[in-house]
């Protein structure tokens, strides 16, 4: 794996690999994955300051791209207040089209691209390990139902639209609960609703992931026919343990839906406007943590935070940090890039960086801290 970063910076190159979008940053990156170059989309919002925020892996359909898939689902807004990253992956095209290998059978091993790229961004991003999601459209969401199963050690929850499962998914047992969230229309003909030789029926997926969760009650929610042009309305369910912090199943089925992204601009057949996709996923997203079903796994910033000691602030030559015996230390710029790494040691040497603001991440076993200081 190896991270391999092009950043042109113009801020006022539109057509370039940066930009600037809605308020925060697209940076086009790759990194290298089982031996092959793998691109994709980081999308950084203004409000990001270095501490701990989540990550959401937004996968593109089959003959789809990165570039379509960002502002098609248009999670930029919902990330700029929300506070996490959004990365839009390329799959790749070894029959002239781009995909996801979710089992079909290909080479493509893109459950490793999947952990490398997480493992990639959190070096030069403060990733909370504990908070990393995954959705998609058709292919995406396949994959994404592919990394519940595979990955669930890495990824908290995931959400699908317009996907399914493969009907070879009778082997998929993730040995934790899994919060699973499914947007589909009955009218979609690439991906049926009712399933056909390739894709298992979604009442069925949802049966699954049920019986998975021991999910015993079911929660009707009526969605307002708020939109009554675009041929279509939305009813949600919700499948729950009646566990607090257990995980839940939730359904959106849009009688009359197309393949589409539900309050998607621009409209494609029928788009249903009665909600929008990617707020929902947020919402059912932000409810869960690795840490709910796997205790001990992440990072724990508060108790390194309360017992570190960084000075001075400002700083001119060097920084110091006491409070523990073993640590790694690095520092980051604005846009998350590595400008310093120190392995063992608890001073940083800062006297050749420029006049500016800075982040220190400080990682001592399984705790890590972040804090802000300014260069003089």
């Amino acid at each position: 794996m190896r991270l391999n970063k092009l950043i042109i910076t113009s801020l006022f190159l539109v057509t370039g690999f940066f930009y600037y979008a809605q308020n925060g940053v697209t940076i086009l990156d790759s990194i290298k994955s089982n031996n092959i170059m793998r691109k994709f989309r980081l999308y950084v919002p203004n409000s990001y300051t270095g501490q701990a925020v989540p990550l959401v892996l937004n996968l593109h359909g089959y003959t789809s791209n990165s570039a379509q898939q960002q502002p098609y689902s248009n999670f930029m807004p919902i990330a700029d207040t929300a506070k996490f990253l959004m990365v839009c992956p390329d799959g790749k095209a070894p029959f002239g089209q781009q995909y996801w290998n979710a089992g079909f059978g290909g080479t493509e091993n893109d459950v490793l691209f999947m952990s490398d790229l997480i493992d990639s961004l959190n070096l030069n991003y403060n990733i909370d390990l504990n908070r990393v999601y995954s959705c998609g459209m058709s292919n995406g969401g396949i994959m994404s139902y592919y990394l519940a199963c595979n990955l669930p050690n890495r990824i908290a929850a995931i959400a699908s639209v317009t996907g399914s499962m493969l009907n070879v998914w009778s082997t998929c047992a993730p040995t934790r609960p899994f919060p699973v969230m499914e947007i589909h229309g009955t009218n979609d003909n690439t991906v049926p609703y009712n399933g056909d030789g390739t894709f298992a029926p979604i009442d069925s997926v949802i049966k699954k992931w049920k019986n998975h969760n021991n999910c015993t009650f079911t929660i009707p929610i009526n969605v307002p026919n708020i939109s009554t042009t675009d041929n279509s309305t939305a009813t949600q369910t919700i499948f729950t343990s009646g566990v607090s912090g257990g995980a839940t199943v939730e359904l959106f089925k849009v009688t009359g839906g197309s393949h589409s992204w539900p309050g998607a601009l621009p409209v494609i057949a029928n788009t249903n406007q009665d909600f929008n996709a990617s707020v929902e996923i947020w919402r059912f997203f932000r409810q869960y943590n690795l840490a709910q079903f796997l205790p001990g796994l992440g990072f724990n910033e508060n108790s390194l935070k309360n017992n570190i000691k960084v000075y001075p602030n400002p700083a001119t030559e060097k920084i110091n940090v006491e409070g523990v015996a073993e640590m790694s230390l690095k520092v980051t710029d604005l846009f998350g890039k590595t400008i310093i790494s120190e392995s063992t040691a608890n001073t940083v040497d800062v006297s050749s960086l420029n006049t500016g603001i800075y982040f220190l991440n400080v990682k001592s076993g399984n705790e890590q801290s972040v804090v802000k200081f300014i260069k003089d």
